[in-house]
C-alpha cells in the first residue's frame, strides 16, 4: 500500500493523505478521491509513511499531470499571496500522457524578415543581456518589431514563446502581425474563448504546433515546456492583478516563471509602472515613426461635452477624419440624486450608488450587477425633481449624436464590447471609417492602432487624479499618454484635456522619465517599491461578524514588531453584493515579515491581497 499527500483542486483546505494499491504514483499526477463521499481532482504533492490515522483510498488515476515547474510555480503563489495549494493549482493547466512536441521547421522563422532601426537593435541587444529588462518606450516606438525580432530569434534555438498582453489588447493588429510571421504557428489565450475553442488551443500546444503562446494573465499556467522567452506587453496594466483568490499579480508571476526556467524576461511599456522602474534595469525608446504633431488644449471645466469640444468634434468630422471620446465611467451617468433632498439612490446590496443606463430603462450596479427599474420619484420626500451626476458613455453617445446627427458615434466599453469577436467587428468599422467617433473607457487606450484620428478628447482626469490612492498621479498621468497616444498616427492631431489641474498635466506630458523620477521623493519610506503592502479583507452579510473578525487579527497582528498597521477600518464601499466589509492594511521593509505575521494571525474570514492596487 502506498500513501500519499493529495491537495485538493480549488479547495482551500491543507493536503489530505489518501493510500492506494494500484501503482506508484509521481509528484504531479491527478487523480479522483472521495472527500465526504463526493468525487473530487486533486494533485499528488509526495509519498509519505503510513499514517497513525485511517485513510481513503484514491478512487481513478488520471491520464493527466502537472509538472514539476508547475508544482514550484504552484507553491510559490500559495506562499507569496497566502493561499491554499489547491487554489493556486486549480489555476492551472495540466499536461496529459500524450503530450508530444513537434519538430521545429527553421525556415518558417528567418530572422532576416524584421529590419530593425539602430536604436530598436540596440534595444533588442539590451534586453537580451538581461534576465528581467524594461522595455520603456514611447507609442509608435517600435516596440512590436523589436517583440517579433525576438520571437523569430528564440524561435530559430527551438524553444518557445509566451507573450502576454492584458486581456481587452488582444486585438485583430496583432493577430495579424503574429500570422504574417509566424504563420499559423501561434494561438491566442484568454478566457472569452468557448469551451471548443479552448480544446484546438490546447491541441495545438499540446502537438508542439503553436510555438507562440499569446494571451491574457492566465497563459501563464498553460501546459508549455521548452520555454525560450516571456513578454508582457503594457506591463503597468491593471488587469495583470486578478481581483479573486488568489490575487495574484500576472507581471510578477512571469518574472518569477522566467526566473524558474531560466529565460528572459520583457517588461513593455510607454508608461512602465514605478515599481518596474526602480526594481529592473530599462532602455529608453523615444519618438516613433509617426511625424506628425499634437497639439494640446485644457479646458478647466466638470466632466461634460463643452461647447469647445462640439465645436472641435463638428470640425473633425466636416474633415473627413476622426475622433475618440474618453470617459472613465460607462453607462449614461454614474448617479442618480434627488435635487431636492439630496437622496442618492443605491444598490440593494452594496454601498455605492447605481449607474443609470437609459437604454435598458434601469438603474445597475457595476458591483454586484443588481438591476432595478428607473423610479419615477425619490422614496424619501417623493420628489419627480431626480438629477444625474458624473457622465458616463451612454450618455455622451447620446448627447454627440444630437450635435452631429449624420456622423456614426460607437460606444466602446464594457457594456457593449462583450465579446472578442465584437471588439474586432468595432475595429474594424472604425478603421474602415464606417464609423466617425468612438467613445468608450480604458479600452479606448489599450494599445489599438487608429489609423485616422486626428482628435481625442479626454474626460474625467481630475476624477482619476484625486482618488485616494498613493498611484493616483501615475494612474492619471498613464491613461492620458495612452489615450492620446491613439491620436496622430498619420496627421497632425489635437488632444482636448478637461481639468482643473492643468499644470501637473502639462508639465510632465512628454516627460514620463522626469515624472518617475520625482515621483520617487514622494514614495520613499511610505509606499511600494520601497516598501511592501498587504490588505486583508473581512465580508460577512453579519457586518458585526466581520468587524469582530478584523478585530480579532488586528490584535493578533499588534504582537510583531516588524510590520506597521496602516489602518484598520470599514472599507470605502463598506457593502457589496450584500456582504459588509473591513479591511486592514498593513506595510512592511519586507515581503517575508508581512507573511510571516498574516499566516500567524489568520482568522477565518480574512482574505490576503498581496501587493494591492485596489483602495477603493
Amino acid at each position: 500500500m502506498n500513501y500519499y499527500t493529495i491537495s485538493l483542486l480549488g479547495s482551500p483546505l491543507e493536503p489530505l493523505t489518501y493510500h492506494t494499491s494500484q501503482q506508484q504514483l509521481s509528484a504531479g499526477r491527478v487523480v479522483t478521491v472521495l472527500l465526504n463521499g463526493r468525487q473530487k481532482q486533486g494533485v499528488v504533492i509526495n509519498e509519505v509513511v503510513q499514517p497513525h490515522f485511517e485513510t481513503v483510498e484514491i478512487v481513478q488515476i488520471l491520464e493527466l499531470y502537472y509538472s514539476l515547474k508547475q508544482l514550484t510555480l504552484a507553491k510559490f503563489i500559495a506562499s507569496y499571496y497566502v493561499t491554499s495549494l489547491g487554489d493556486a493549482l486549480a489555476l492551472m493547466i495540466p499536461f496529459d500522457d500524450n503530450f508530444q512536441t513537434l519538430p521545429f521547421s527553421l525556415n518558417l522563422f528567418d530572422s532576416s524578415t524584421i529590419r530593425l532601426s539602430e536604436k530598436q537593435q540596440q534595444a533588442f541587444e539590451f534586453l537580451e543581456k538581461n534576465r528581467v529588462g524594461v522595455l520603456f518606450g514611447d507609442t509608435g516606438s517600435g516596440k512590436t518589431e523589436i517583440y517579433m525580432k525576438y520571437f523569430q530569434k528564440v524561435l530559430q534555438g527551438k524553444q518557445r514563446v509566451l507573450f502576454l498582453m492584458p486581456e481587452i489588447s488582444l486585438t485583430p493588429q496583432m493577430s495579424k502581425r503574429l500570422k504574417e510571421h509566424f504563420g499559423e504557428h501561434y494561438v491566442i489565450w484568454h478566457s472569452k474563448l468557448t469551451p471548443v475553442q479552448k480544446r484546438k488551443v490546447l491541441e495545438k500546444i499540446k502537438s508542439g504546433e503553436a510555438k507562440i503562446i499569446a494571451g491574457a494573465r492566465s497563459s501563464l499556467f498553460l501546459p508549455i515546456e521548452d520555454l525560450g522567452l516571456i513578454v508582457v506587453d503594457e506591463e503597468h496594466d491593471e488587469s495583470y492583478k486578478s481581483s479573486s483568490r488568489p490575487r495574484y499579480n500576472a507581471r510578477d508571476i512571469a518574472i518569477y516563471l522566467g526566473k524558474l526556467y531560466g529565460v528572459n524576461v520583457v517588461l513593455g511599456s510607454a508608461t512602465p509602472s514605478m515599481n518596474s522602474y526602480i526594481k529592473f534595469p530599462h532602455i529608453r525608446l523615444k519618438g516613433g515613426h509617426f511625424v506628425s504633431q499634437k497639439e494640446f488644449i485644457y479646458e478647466q471645466s466638470p466632466e461634460m461635452i463643452t461647447p469647445l469640444i462640439e465645436e472641435h468634434l463638428k470640425e473633425t468630422y466636416k474633415k473627413g477624419e476622426q475622433s475618440i471620446v474618453f470617459l472613465p465611467t460607462r453607462a449614461n451617468f454614474k448617479y442618480l440624486i434627488c435635487a431636492d433632498c439630496g437622496y442618492k439612490f443605491e444598490c440593494a446590496f452594496c454601498s455605492v450608488g447605481m449607474s443609470l443606463h437609459q437604454h435598458s430603462r434601469a438603474l445597475k450596479c457595476h458591483y454586484c450587477n443588481f438591476t432595478q427599474a428607473i423610479p419615477q420619484c425619490c422614496p424619501e420626500c417623493g420628489s419627480s425633481h431626480l438629477v444625474s451626476s458624473r457622465l458616463g458613455t451612454a450618455e455622451a453617445v447620446k448627447i454627440i449624436e444630437k450635435l452631429l446627427p449624420e456622423a456614426k458615434v460607437e460606444q466602446f466599453d464594457r457594456d457593449v464590447i462583450t465579446t472578442a469577436n465584437k471588439l474586432k467587428k468595432a475595429l474594424k468599422r472604425f478603421n474602415d471609417k464606417e464609423s466617425d467617433i468612438l467613445v468608450g473607457t480604458q479600452m479606448l487606450s489599450k494599445g489599438h492602432d487608429y489609423h485616422d484620428v486626428t482628435l481625442a478628447v479626454v474626460l474625467g482626469m481630475d476624477n482619476m487624479l484625486c482618488m485616494p490612492d498613493y498611484r493616483a498621479r501615475e494612474k492619471a498621468l498613464s491613461s492620458l499618454i495612452q489615450v492620446a497616444g491613439r491620436s496622430g498616427r498619420s496627421k497632425d492631431a489635437k488632444v482636448i484635456v478637461q481639468t482643473f489641474y492643468e499644470d501637473f498635466f502639462r508639465s510632465y506630458y512628454g516627460r514620463y522619465e522626469a515624472f518617475l523620477e520625482d515621483e520617487k521623493l514622494f514614495r520613499e519610506e511610505l509606499y511600494p517599491p520601497y516598501k511592501k503592502l498587504c490588505r486583508l479583507l473581512f465580508a460577512h452579510k453579519n457586518g458585526q461578524k466581520a468587524a469582530d473578525a478584523m478585530r480579532e487579527m488586528e490584535a493578533k497582528l499588534q504582537k510583531f514588531q516588524n510590520i506597521t498597521i496602516v489602518g484598520a477600518k470599514k472599507c470605502a464601499i463598506e457593502r457589496v453584493a450584500n456582504k459588509y466589509r473591513y479591511e486592514i492594511l498593513l506595510r512592511a521593509d519586507k515581503s517575508t515579515d508581512l507573511i510571516k505575521a498574516v499566516r500567524s494571525s489568520m482568522v477565518p474570514l480574512a482574505e490576503v491581497d498581496m501587493d494591492p492596487i485596489e483602495f477603493g
